[in-house]
């Protein structure tokens, strides 16, 4: 008897014999001919060393061997099969690529996501993102919503979101420096953005220095400094200090009274986050038109 595994090839062929019940019905479905699939039975029966099938007048039927080798061959086939959908419907699905930043993907995107996936069920988006869009971002993207000014990008850019920026912090925070005695003697702790010399994007010293306050200095008792916006959010709804939020970025917070304005916004019409790509067309354009509807109301509120 030869030695060795069972070849998994014949696994389909044992299905079909037991699905329809007999070899000529099992050999026309899967385009063979009868005399094909009595050898290949004959090799099964031969690897296993007992008789799988009962010949009988008309058809055949399973010995109790062959039912036990049939419920790991269904499964078997079962899994093959479904895997194959699987695979071939994640082929055909058309997969988005959009590149931004961590700001954006994280605090306005990903709570966006399930009004995406119910408009268009049919896409997958796949999201890049980094702390700075690179110059080449459109070897790995589809799409791209970056921050900077308008002379930063292509033609093809639409603004999506102006620069609007409004001090902030945890309601608890707010009424804790204003119930403390020396508040009023000394700056709250600041929460800071580190970022590279030249970032474009308002700093606590720029801010300060656009609302005409007194004091421009860039440090305060008790500051923090993160290098991701994400982070300094986060520190801001811990109730850790102040920090600059950009409006469009933070809207559901404040709507969800989970973080208060605390001072003037400053609005920078030529500066804020740009769709780039949005000329293209297909899924793509889908995508980029989505973004425009959805940041509308932001872009209504800092004119």
């Amino acid at each position: 008897m030869p030695e060795g595994p069972v070849d998994l090839g014949w696994m389909r062929l044992l299905v079909e014999i037991a699905r329809r019940g007999s070899l000529s019905a099992a050999a026309q479905a899967l385009g063979l001919s009868q005399p094909a699939v009595s050898y290949q039975v004959r090799l099964l029966e031969q690897r296993f060393g007992v008789p799988l099938l009962k010949r009988q007048h008309r058809g055949v039927s399973l010995t109790d061997e062959g039912r036990r080798v049939l419920q790991v061959a269904e499964r078997t086939v079962q899994d093959i099969d479904a895997i194959e959908r699987d695979i071939r419907q994640a082929r055909r699905r058309p997969v988005i690529r959009l590149a931004t930043d961590y700001a954006f993907s994280s605090l306005w995107l990903i709570p966006r996501m399930p009004a995406f996936r119910l408009r268009y069920p049919e896409i997958d988006l796949q999201i890049v993102a980094s702390q700075r869009l690179a110059p080449d971002w459109r070897d790995e993207a589809d799409l791209a919503v970056a921050f900077g000014m308008r002379s930063d990008f292509v033609e093809d850019a639409v603004l999506l979101m102006p620069e609007r920026v409004v001090p902030v912090c945890a309601p608890a925070f707010r009424e804790k420096m204003t119930g403390h005695p020396d508040a009023a003697k000394s700056a709250p702790p600041r929460i800071h953005l580190e970022a590279d010399p030249g970032s474009p994007w308002l700093d606590w010293r720029s801010y300060l220095a656009a609302v005409n306050a007194s004091d421009v200095s860039n440090a305060s008792t008790g500051d923090l400094r993160f290098n991701t916006y994400s982070m300094v959010v986060q520190a801001a709804l811990g109730g850790q200090g102040m920090a600059l939020g950009w409006l469009g970025i933070i809207d559901q917070l404040l709507e969800a009274g989970l973080l208060v304005a605390t001072g003037q916004a400053v609005d920078v019409p030529d500066r804020g986050y740009w769709l780039l790509g949005a000329s293209r067309e297909g899924v793509v354009g889908r995508l980029g038109g989505w973004l425009q509807n959805e940041t509308g109301p932001a872009m209504e509120m800092s004119t």
